[in-house]
């Protein structure tokens, strides 16, 4: 089994058979039916079938039902499983913002597109929201009619099966192998590799990494930083060049580097790992140790001395605005730090590469409420818009009923029509001929086709963000991509510098702006 290469190659018959059908999609008809492709793939093996064979089976699916091809939403490399098509990166998009450019999907197997019972009930409700058709080309299914609803339930309850069996395969394996004193599976915490021992998979000490490690333990146990040691790591080779301080400070605080296995705590809000007691109720011994316990306590010991007590994190997070404010300088976040000096405690904005933080921007209160003002004055006044779907079904009936009638009238008005033989009825036909035409004119060729429009509510940004405070104008200039530029300049003779902000905002900002509402939403 192996990982599928996106840049698949297609063979000179393929590529024939390609140019083929579409060649016969020109002829279509230009009101033919839309599709669009769904090819997703997780892994190459004998059994399944190759995204180019998924590609050429649906384009001649989409021949036979007479639709045109419109797009190929290929999500390769991904688990239906564990990511459900409107959060895949080619399919999810079609799905979320280019709904009006298709009319039916394409799949080649219910399981090649969904194996959730529960996605694939919000597929349907989706498709029946949207006038969409779900198609399948290995299944009967088909959303127009009630066997092919009936069927669709049918195999997604069957897909469901599969995978949660897999499912618990995987998770009994787990479970077995974690109250093991060897390593059956799994990826080995930083510092270890696997080996084999006696043909049996084992655990052994990565030279390197054994060397930075106990280079870091030395270091802590001097007073010096986690971002000091961090940045001689990177220097020095011994650890990658994408090494952060919480990274390495994950990596030092972690038991597994005393030999025993390990388990994620996902209490207290911190990525931290917690050891595994075996039956006899000690902890269960997996590898050689990295450190003796009494070399890892007193390392704990050194990072709590040095480490600082930080704002307790919140639901918001420590820091408003975060990702909005950046250093000028450095082009990183700017963060809450919290200083203790001479017993009293002092909060700073300060940002992630300068040399020490950069100068600290004490009250950070003070600058918040400068971007909120600046924000105010620049975007409070746009209207809130809503983007909505609007169907051009009803409008296409119209049409169509319209032209249908203005075909009769002309007719029957031609020499031995039924409104021809007197004065009276050949001018009431006109006159129903011209208002009918009329009409047809009136209607605005966009609303015959599905599209999304805008919709203003009646609210400003600004009353909006006055409701929803400083986290709702937050997560909007987040979403638009707005960002403000923190300026610190060290001011003689006083201790705090002067803070300058300088909002960047984005010229289709008004575009952004808009608000798309989430139809999955209560799914994620």
């Amino acid at each position: 089994m192996k990982t599928y290469d996106i840049e698949s190659e297609w063979t000179a018959s393929d590529l024939a058979l390609l140019e083929d059908l579409k060649r016969a999609e020109a002829l279509l008809p230009e009101d033919a039916p839309r599709a669009l492709l769904s090819v997703r793939l997780s892994v190459l093996t004998e059994d399944t079938t190759s995204p180019v064979r998924q590609e050429l089976d649906l384009r001649l699916l989409a021949r036979e039902k007479g639709y045109r091809v419109v797009g190929v939403a290929s999500d390769l490399n991904v688990s239906a499983t564990k990511v459900p098509p409107w959060k895949r990166k080619e399919l999810g998009e079609w799905l979320n913002n280019q709904a009006p450019e298709f009319d039916a999907l394409l799949f080649w197997k219910l399981d090649r597109f969904i194996r959730r019972m529960t996605d694939l009930s919000t597929m349907i409700e989706w498709c029946e929201r949207y006038g969409k058709n779900l198609v399948s080309k290995n299944d009967a299914i088909d959303l127009s009619t009630t066997v092919g609803r009936i069927m669709v339930t049918l195999i997604g309850g069957i897909a469901e099966i599969e995978a949660a069996n897999t499912s618990t395969r995987v998770t009994s394996l787990w479970d077995y192998a974690r109250t093991q004193d060897s390593w059956l599976v799994g990826k080995p915490t930083y510092g270890y590799v696997t080996t084999k021992v006696d043909g049996k998979p084992a655990l052994a000490i990565e030279p390197s990494a054994h060397k930075a490690l106990h280079w870091a333990r030395r270091m802590a146990l001097r007073g010096v930083s986690a971002r000091r040691m961090a940045l001689c790591l990177v220097r020095s080779g011994l650890m990658s060049a994408g090494l952060t301080t919480s990274t390495l400070l994950r990596r030092l605080r972690n038991p597994a580097l005393m030999g025993y296995r390990v388990e994620e705590d996902k209490q207290g809000g911190k990525r931290r790992s917690r050891l595994v007691l075996g039956n006899d109720g000690k902890p269960i011994r997996v590898g050689p140790p990295i450190f003796t316990e009494e070399e890892f306590e007193t390392l704990q010991a050194a990072l709590d001395r040095r480490g600082k007590n930080q704002p307790t994190r919140q639901a918001h997070g420590a820091t408003r605005f975060l990702g909005v404010l950046i250093c000028v300088d450095c082009s990183t976040n700017m963060t809450v730090q919290k200083n203790m000096s001479n017993g009293r405690s002092y909060t700073y904005l300060r940002c992630g590469k300068c040399k020490g933080g950069g100068l600290g921007a004490p009250n950070p209160q003070d600058v918040y409420d400068v971007l909120v003002g600046d924000v105010l004055r620049v975007l409070g006044d746009f209207p809130v818009q809503v983007r909505e779907y609007a169907k051009g079904a009803e409008a296409r009936a119209e049409v169509k009923r319209l032209e249908d009638a203005i075909s009769y009238y002309m007719a029957e008005l031609e020499p031995e029509g039924r409104f021809s033989k007197t004065r009276f009825t050949r001018e009431r036909a006109e006159k129903t001929l011209d208002r009918l035409t009329e009409e047809l004119d009136a209607i605005d060729p966009e609303t015959t086709q599905d599209r999304w429009v805008l919709v203003h509510n009646g609210k400003t940004f600004r009353a909006m963000w006055e409701a929803g405070g400083m986290e709702a104008m937050a997560e909007d200039l987040r979403r638009v991509g707005v960002t403000c530029e923190v300026t610190r300049t060290k001011v003689k003779g006083v201790r705090a510098p002067s803070v300058h902000l300088r909002l960047k905002i984005p010229r289709d900002v008004r575009e952004r702006l808009v608000i798309k509402g989430d139809d999955f939403a209560a799914r994620l």
